[in-house]
């Protein structure tokens, strides 16, 4: 797999993201400051996001909103593979951790 050496797991969630939708740099740091609870910098993001096309994995157009391609669709279906075979027990693991997000959550 050419993607994911995973630096913390962002170029895979960044796949995984772009795999749902076509988002702009902007779009992508606000939707991984809900899932991680602080706004990652643009020295994170964009190095990561232009490495991903340098690889051919995501495009972007003239607006920068950035597209999975079929080489990175391909690269997604592999890591999450990958990914499912680290984490085949998620759901013991989230029955203890995730508990506490979902409740923190649900407070507000």
């Amino acid at each position: 797999m050419e993607c994911c050496g995973m630096k913390g797991f962002l170029t895979y969630i960044l796949l995984w993201m772009l795999g749902k939708k076509s988002m702009t740099g902007a779009e992508l740091s606000d939707e991984l400051e809900k899932r991680r609870g602080t706004r990652p910098s643009p020295g994170t993001i964009y190095p990561a996001l232009k490495e991903l096309r340098k690889k051919g994995l995501i495009s972007a157009d003239d607006g920068k909103v950035y597209t999975l391609t079929k080489k990175g669709q391909r690269e997604l279906n592999g890591a999450c593979t990958l990914f499912c075979n680290m984490f085949y027990d998620m759901k013991d693991m989230s029955s203890c951790s995730c508990k506490v997000k979902h409740t923190k959550k649900t407070e507000k």
